[in-house]
Formats: structure tokens, sequence, C-alpha cells
């Protein structure tokens, strides 16, 4: 077995390093809501004799710049010349964060102060690793329209020297319908991606972005309550919202579940297919910011010429690594270089199958029986759910490929038991199979949707010829057979049950098997 290539040789590890390492030549701009970020850290020895709640003794205040000004740190850190356009209250925390802004990278000059309003604070409480409570004090109006005219020449000026912009919308009155408008129609008038962390239900403010980058629970809003939990209804959800609001692709964060790219065609005639990228399941302190950090990785990475695949699976593990830290953390360029050169790492796939479209030179290992076990072992430990499916797949052919897309779609990763060549020839006849079966593996093996293989079957006409055994070592989560069956004629379904596993049925191609090539090969040989 030709073991993967490591890290350091994966096109798809370079091409993600090289955009990382072109980034310092880049411009980004942050148009948002800025506020003062407070840490207050100490620990928690007794409960209150006056109420139950808990007694923190302060040791420690952390102050640093969040919401967009947590954007551009983010940027800052992944070598990123940022800018932001923001406001500030006239008072001694507008100072502090016109302080930060410039240690981030900003100039400073982007920032308006907003007469008679105080700054933005959120004050977060700690004990350890836990956060107790949080106490804002906030103005949330909008801005007066004197303040919108000044902000609006700041955007006219700034937005042409820019690679990509941001709108980081948190609902604190910056971001007006007028402002997003002209910094929409001025990005798109140079060519400047603009991205939007939306707040609200009504997406149609952004219309013309080239990105939204809503959670979970912002796209069910925007949306009038549509499920957002399984990846169909991710794509059903997002397709429905590009439509309705006028923008171009929704990423959408899923937590523990990744990320997904839904993106309209460029002629607008349909949609691209869907990726669902899966994040490493790791434990998690903190997601404050999180959502900052995934946008200003996704600009960053658009800003250097990168594709929204390649810019999406540097957030994704630029996510995963920021929920490991604790309060309004950025992401390091560093921290993404050396996870990306990991020897363990990898860049997750998609649940549609599209390994190939993130890395065109892989290959599906070939494992026996121990090894298979051991890698699945991996995969579960980072919470992915386990597909297997099994056959002959003599000779590869439309119906071969669709039925394991339709597999891949339902799992986060595809086994593939292989049937071997004595077991084909027990089952098929001596003519069979016309292709050996490390030749089947390797074609197989090149396939997206297939993750693993490993060979099984009867070696004598009295052996077992079914994949029981097989299924019963490696207890797949999903048993995946196709349509031709029904469940009490299928000899592993009491196994798979047995241990709570699932089975489904994938519909078949109809038009499309091995033996009417090889009939239809026969044929033509006979009329010649």
């Amino acid at each position: 077995m030709t073991p993967p290539p490591a890290p350091q040789e994966n096109p798809q590890s370079q091409r993600l390093l090289s955009l990382l390492a072109t980034m310092p030549q880049q411009k980004v701009l942050v148009i948002g809501d800025l506020m003062l970020d407070r840490f207050i850290r100490g620990e928690v020895t007794r409960i209150s004799p006056e109420s139950p709640v808990p007694v923190l003794a302060a040791k420690q205040e952390n102050r640093m710049i969040g919401g967009a000004g947590n954007v551009l740190s983010n940027l800052k850190a992944l070598g990123i010349q940022g800018e932001i356009i923001a406001i500030i209250g006239d008072d001694r925390e507008g100072e502090i964060v016109k302080g930060l802004v410039e240690a981030a990278g900003g100039s400073g000059e982007g920032l308006t102060i907003r007469p008679q309003t105080p700054t933005t604070i959120k004050t977060r409480f700690l004990a350890g690793h836990q956060q107790l409570l949080r106490v804002d004090n906030e103005v949330t109006a909008p801005i007066l329209p004197t303040l919108e005219e000044e902000i609006l020449q700041k955007i006219t000026a700034l937005i042409p020297q820019q690679n990509a912009l941001i709108l980081s919308d948190y609902g604190k009155g910056v971001l007006t319908p007028q402002i997003i408008k002209t910094a929409i129609q001025l990005a798109n008038k140079h060519k400047i991606p603009v991205l939007v962390d939306p707040k609200g239900s009504d997406f149609s403010k952004y219309s013309g972005a080239t990105i939204v980058t809503p959670n979970r629970k912002e796209l069910a809003e925007a949306t009038n309550g549509a499920p957002t939990n399984a990846d169909n209804e991710i794509v059903e959800t997002s397709e429905f919202l590009i439509k309705q609001s006028g923008i171009s692709a929704v990423i959408a964060t899923r937590s523990q579940d990744g990320m997904s790219i839904i993106s309209q065609k460029a002629d607008k005639s349909g949609f691209e297919r869907p990726y669902h990228l899966r994040t490493h399941a790791r434990e998690v302190f903190d997601v404050s910011g999180a959502g900052d950090t995934v946008i200003a990785t996704i600009a960053a990475a658009l800003a250097t010429g990168g594709t929204l695949i390649e810019a999406a699976s540097l957030a994704n593990i630029a996510g995963g690594i920021v929920v490991g830290k604790v309060g309004t953390a950025a992401i390091r360029a560093q921290e993404l270089i050396d996870a990306i050169n990991n020897p363990h790492h990898e860049l997750e796939t998609t649940a549609a199958g599209d390994l190939s479209a993130l890395d065109r030179s892989r290959r599906a290992p070939i494992c026996d029986w121990e090894k298979a076990q051991e890698e699945i072992n991996r995969w579960r430990a980072r919470g992915l759910k386990i597909g297997f499916t099994n056959g002959c797949f003599d000779i590869l052919h439309a119906g071969h490929v669709n039925y394991l897309n339709d597999a891949r779609n339902q799992c986060d990763r595809l086994v593939l038991g292989l049937n071997t060549d004595l077991s084909v020839n027990l089952l098929k006849g001596p003519t069979r199979p016309v292709n050996k079966q490390e030749s089947r593996a390797t074609v197989l093996g090149a396939l997206g949707a297939v993750d693993l293989i490993v060979f099984f079957g009867a070696k004598t006409k009295d052996d077992d010829s079914t994949a029981k055994q097989l299924i019963q070592f490696i207890k797949p989560d999903i048993y995946f057979k196709g349509a031709d069956y029904t469940l009490d004629k299928i000899p592993e379904v009491p196994i798979v049950l047995s241990y709570g596993g699932d089975v489904k049925l994938i519909p078949l191609t109809e038009g499309h098997s091995t033996s009417m090539i090889i009939e239809k090969i026969n044929n033509s040989d006979e009329a010649a």
C-alpha cells in the first residue's frame, strides 16, 4: 500500500501555505461596530451568603477591542494590512479603543466620535476558563445623518485602495442601510470582494455582497425559522436566502459541524455544488469572537487570490484553533502554518464526496482490517460519522459513481468493502472478475466519495460471502445498500442493528451494470 503524501507534499496544503505567505502584501478594510471587551478573571471559592451566586475574587483585568475591532486584530495577526471605519464614544474608553486600534495596525483615522454616547463595552467575568457573567454597556440607536455622512466620506476615500471589504454588523447603529448600500456598490465597482458578518432577519440589506457568514441560528432567523441542522437543510435554506437577498454566496458556520459553502454560479443560472467542511473534535473553552476569526481569515485568503473553497478551508482550521483559547482571541498566521504542517493534520472533506476538489492528488488508502479499524477509531475520536458499503465494483460505471456519491452525502467518511478476486469468482463465475482487486481498488480509491478501502470475501464456496464479519469488526454508523434490495432480504441488517447502527437504501441508476457492459462488449465482438 502506498502511504498518503506527507503534508508538505500535499498540493492543497502547499496552496494554503502560499496564501498565508502573500497575506502581508494585501489590504482589507473593516466597517462596523467597534467595542471594548473587558475580561475580569479571578477565582471562585465560595457562594455568596446574600444569594446563591458564586463570589468571584478578581485578580486580573484585560482589555481588548471586540466586535469589528476583533476582526481587525485577526487581520493583523494574519499579516494583513488592516484598516477600520467605526465610531467610538467621547469618553475615556473611546481613547482606550483608539489606542488598541492603532496597536492592531489601524491608523485610527477611520474612527469617528459619536458625541454624548458612550463607547460600547462588554465586560466578562471568568473563573478559570468558565465565563460566569457578561455585562453590556451600549447604545444601539442608529447614528445621526451628520455622522453617517462623515463615515460615507471615509468609505469613499478608502475602499478603492483595498483588496477585500468586511462589513461587521453587530447591530449597534454604524451600518445604516445607506452605508451598507454605498460600501457594497463601491466595492463591486472596483471588483473588491465584500464579506458580511450579518445581523437581523432581513439579509436583503446586504444585496450585492459576495459572501455572508451567518451561524446556524442567524441563518434560521433570516429564513423564517427554516431548519438548519442537516447538510441538506443548510443547503436548501442557504439557496433560498441567496435567491431572496441578492447575495452571491453563504458560508454557514455550524459550530462542531464545521461550515458549509453554498454559492451561486457566476452567470446566476443556478448553484455550484455545495461543500461541507468538517472540524476536528477539540475541547471548546470559549467561542467569543470565533465568527470574527472566520470572516477575517476568509477575507484575507480571498484578498490574496484564493478560491472560495481555499478561503473556507483555511478559515475552518482557524476557527477550530481559536475556540480552544479563552476570551476574544485572534488567530496567528504561525498557528495556521503549524496546523497545516502537522503530520496529523488533514484538510477536512465535504459530505458531498468532494475531497477531490480540495486535493486532486489524493488516493484512499487500502488497509487490512486492523489498520482500517485504527483509522476509523481516529475518525470517531474527531466526532465523524462512518458509513460503509460493499461490493465487487468490477467495471466501474456511472451507476457505481452515483451510488457512492449518494452514500458519501450521508456520512463524514465512507469505507468501501471490496470483494477479493477469489470471492468475486465464487459469486459471479469463472470469467469474473474482469479487473483484478488491486486495479479495482486503485480506480475506486481515486474517487472523492471513497475514504478507505478494505478487502473481504469468501475463500471457498462454503464460506460466508456476505460482509457480516467485516461489519461486526468495524461497526460502521451507517450501512448502505442498493435499493434493489429490501431490508428483510439483506443478511447484514441484523448485525448492523445489533450494535445500534443504521441501514440506508440508495436508489440505483437505471440502465447501468457490469453485466450489461460485458454483454455489450461480447455482442460487439460477435458482430465484428
